[in-house]
């Protein structure tokens, strides 16, 4: 079963979640999907066995080929090619940054001049921690395919287990990305007018890629705006985290507050119940 955790919104407490779900059943697995600042490692301190280097093609010119036409540059849809024709040469500049791999200016040059050539955009951690099976993407500085990376690390998942997919926050590509394929998604919110709006776009995004989902509401002990919502578009609340101190005292020392506050660990169990229940 693949089970993946997302928000609205950022700060909500949707990876000590997902590393609280993973700790508290046996057999399980946890990816890392926010690729462009990963946390997950600093809960469960895993032990690396591996590394994998993940890649995307560009084009590299032979400018002794080249033609200048500038039919490549003219084709891509995200302006990642610019060409200079002058008299009797010229030149043409490739912005890898802006490049998505799609490899079209290299199938459709007149002259053949472009050739694909690979370069490394992120890393693919792997390893355990606590019999817990860990996976990592993490995204290099300065680059944007967010969803490469992430689609390289699902590669990692394995149905016998139970794989928790810690999706980054917010409702674009990325997120998108980490949610597709799930047997479930637990949205987790805060009782606050911000938590409340991004739950309703991150509601909206389940309902396009098809998927069950469930709400789990941090620092409970507030306004009663989420459930009213659930209520309302009769989505279930699987759990219900109180605003506390103890916790937030765990979370500061890098420990999931099932660690800190072993009494959680059966309400996670239950709230995988239940999540088995919805599913069947």
């Amino acid at each position: 079963m693949i089970i993946s955790v997302a928000s609205g919104k950022g700060g909500t407490g949707k990876t000590t979640v997902a590393v609280s779900l993973a700790s508290s059943i046996e057999n399980s697995q946890i990816i890392d999907c926010d690729v462009e600042e990963p946390n997950v490692h600093i809960f469960l301190n895993p032990e690396i066995k591996e590394e994998i280097e993940v890649k995307t093609t560009v084009p590299e010119v032979n400018k002794d080929k080249c033609n200048f036409c500038g039919y490549c540059s003219s084709i891509c849809a995200y302006n990642a090619l610019s060409v200079f024709k002058l008299d009797s040469s010229g030149d043409v500049l490739v912005f890898h940054q802006l490049c998505h791999g799609c490899e079209g200016c290299i199938l459709l040059c007149p002259e053949k001049a472009l050739k694909p050539v690979q370069r490394p955009i992120g890393l693919i951690k792997r390893g355990t921690a606590k019999g817990i099976e860990f996976i990592e993407g993490r995204l290099n500085i300065g680059e944007v395919l967010s969803p490469r990376v992430i689609e390289s690390a699902k590669k990692y998942l394995k149905p016998e287990k139970l794989s928790i997919v810690d999706a980054p926050p917010g409702t674009s590509c990325p997120a998108v990305a980490a949610m597709k394929g799930s047997d479930f998604c637990i949205l987790v919110t805060e009782p606050t007018p911000f938590g409340l709006h991004d739950l309703e776009l991150a509601y909206e995004v389940t309902k396009v890629l098809g998927i069950t989902c469930g709400v789990v509401i941090n620092k409970s002990d507030q306004d009663s705006s989420i459930e009213d919502f659930c209520e309302a578009n009769k989505i279930s609340i699987l759990m219900k985290i109180p605003f506390s101190k103890q916790i937030a005292e765990a979370y500061s020392k890098g420990i999931s507050f099932v660690e800190g506050m072993p009494e959680f660990k059966e309400r996670f169990r239950s709230l995988f119940e239940k999540i088995q229940r919805i599913i069947r």
